[in-house]
Formats: structure tokens, sequence, C-alpha cells
């Protein structure tokens, strides 16, 4: 049911059923968070500019982070926009800082970066880093198809191949021949095919967190991480995405909950949580689809063939950073970098800067 069908039958005073209480569920919690509803219109969005977490653990894994403020002595943040662009499933949201579609880039200016975020979030996660890189380049980070507030895939079951086309589609939409490119986890995955795919797109990568998992263990999340999920007229998937996302920041796998898989950061405040979860609510019937395509991707395969300067990124609480090494023993002149919780956002940020200079 779309949300107008769902407007209409509580008008007309018909009980809603399960889906619609689940999307009732969920504009209370948008209003909650002061954000109102987003208007599906191809136009641009005020944004409230609010900046990124320091990233929280969870393999790709890792939950959909709540937004921290910036430091006291920290002020060379640009302003956040936000708008959608039409492509063949329907509309797709972005978020950027310094650009603007149409516009010709000043003669020596840096590329525009191209970030795609990590399941089961949306774009809303990589906003600090969008202020932060947005200060001297155009950067444009979307929500992934079936994620956040852009429209579901086309096709039953997309693979990795289908969500970089896709990119691609984007880049023609938005003017853009050429881009550097920032993935983290599923991101990651992505931007390997598009780089693989369509080369003449990205001059550099970056991959903030590499699922270089064996085959076993791509198996095993294929089966277990990122299961299915519809409402049900007891809202079970609202407990269910609280839990989910509780626990991605608590454990990896997620559902290993014992002391082995324990990862060593702290329990996300219940504002935290609450922003986490109205991400994962927004997209319920498809926040799946990107995670399964990532699991049944052979990145150690694909990884050797890329030929462009990439640096791997492996941040401390982060269950992928100890993949980071055999990442880079796979991509020819791959660089490492480790990120410790005390860099935050700003540091994280001065070193992809200087990477893609």
């Amino acid at each position: 049911m779309t949300l107008e069908e769902t407007l209409r039958s509580w008008v007309a005073g018909g009980p809603p059923d399960a889906d619609a209480l689940s999307r009732r569920a969920l504009m209370g919690a948008l209003a909650a968070l002061g954000t109102g509803l987003v208007s599906a219109l191809p136009v641009a969005l005020s944004a409230d500019g609010a900046s990124q977490a320091p990233a929280a653990p969870g393999g790709e894994a890792a939950a959909p982070l709540p937004a921290v403020e910036a430091s006291a002595g920290e002020v060379d943040l640009a302003p956040l926009d936000r708008a959608f662009l039409r492509l063949r499933e329907g509309l797709l949201h972005y978020r950027s800082a310094g650009f603007t579609v149409g516009t010709r880039a000043r003669r020596g200016a840096p590329l525009p970066l191209y970030m795609v975020h990590a399941g089961p979030g949306s774009s809303r996660g990589l906003e600090g880093l969008v202020r932060r890189l947005g200060t001297d380049r155009a950067v444009i980070a979307p929500d992934t198809l079936g994620a956040g507030d852009s429209a579901a895939p086309d096709v039953p079951v997309p693979e990795v191949a289908y969500y970089a086309e896709s990119v691609v589609r984007t880049l023609d939409a938005l003017g853009l021949a050429r881009v550097d490119y920032y993935g983290s986890h599923t991101g990651a995955h992505i931007g390997c095919e598009l780089a693989l795919r369509w080369p003449d797109r990205v001059r550099r990568m970056v991959f903030d967190g590499v699922p270089v998992f064996p085959a076993a263990l791509r198996a095993e999340l294929l089966e277990h991480y990122a299961p299915p999920v519809q409402p049900d007229d007891a809202g079970r998937q609202l407990a269910w995405a609280w839990q989910f996302v509780r626990d991605m920041s608590q454990f990896f796998p997620h559902y290993a909950r014992d002391a082995g898989h324990r990862l060593a950061n702290a329990v996300p405040s219940a504002d935290a949580l609450h922003r986490s979860v109205v991400e994962v609510l927004k997209a319920l019937p498809t926040y799946h689809l990107a995670y399964q395509a990532t699991f049944r991707h052979d990145i150690e395969r694909r990884l050797p063939l890329l030929r462009l300067p990439v640096l791997c990124i492996g941040r401390e609480g982060d269950p992928l950073a100890s993949y980071v090494e055999r990442a880079v023993a796979l991509v020819p002149g791959a660089v490492p970098l480790a990120v410790a919780r005390a860099d935050g956002a700003a540091g994280l940020a001065g070193a992809i800067r200087r990477f893609l200079a």
C-alpha cells in the first residue's frame, strides 16, 4: 500500500492493516525527530546540517549512526543540501555539499566526490563527512536504491552489478562524467564493480571498511544476517528493528550474542538507537536486498582486477578493520590507513582529502 493509499484509508475510517500501522508509527517517529515528512518532489530540500557520529561497528554490518555536533573549534563545515532526481525506478534521494546540478566546475577544481553509505541505513550516516569534504569540492551522497528515501530496485533480486549500474545512471542524470568515489562496506562492493565495469568514470577510490569475508562466512551471513521483514498486525517489526540496530553495535555478526563476538563499543544512547531504527523502518521491505547482494558478491576475486589508486580504511571498533590487510594485499598498489576513535570525523575527512589531492 502506498503512503497516499494509507492516508486515504485513515480518512475513510477503514481499519489500517499492518503495513499502514507500520507507516503510521514511522511517521510518528519522524515527527518526534523533528524532521517531518520528506516531500517526494524532484526539487532541492533544505537540510539541518547535522554531523555524523564517529562510526559505529557492525561489519557490513555497521548500523546507521546518529549525527553528532561539530566540536567547538571546528567551523569549516559546508552547508548540506538534499534533493531528488528521477531514475527509471522512481525518485532517488541524495545529500550533497558544494554541488548544484548543471553548474560547470571551475577550472582546476577537484573532481566531485561520490559517496555510497553502508547498510542498512542511508546517506544520513555520511552527513559529517559530506559537510567536511564539501568545503573545497562537490560531494554527492545518495541513498542507495531500496534504502533511505530512495525508490526500491526494479528487479526482484538485484546484484552488486545492478547497484553499480544505477550509480552510472545517477552520474549521467547529475551531469558528472568522472568522479572520485568513497564506499563504506556495501558501498565498497558497489564501488569495486563500478570501477571494473566503467573504469573511465572513477579516478580514485576510498574503501571505508572492505568486507573480504571467507566463502563460508559469506554463506552464513547470506542465510542469517539480513532476513526479509514485513510489518505485521502485532507490530513486531518495531521491536525487531530496535534489537537489530542495537545488536549490530555490540556484536559481529549481530545475531551471535556471546562474549566471543562482542565488540569493544559502548552501548549507543536511546536517541542514537531511535534515529538509526527510523532509517531501517523507512526501507523495511527492501533493506535486505543490498546486503544479500554483497554477500553473494565475491569481492576477493574482483579486487585484484582494480587498476586505480585505492585507499583502504580500517576504523577502530569496526570489525571490518581486520580485513584491511587482506584487501591491501589483493589490490595492486592499495594504501592502508588505520583510523583511531580519537581521530574523529575531522581526522578521517583530512586523511581522505589528502589521498584524493
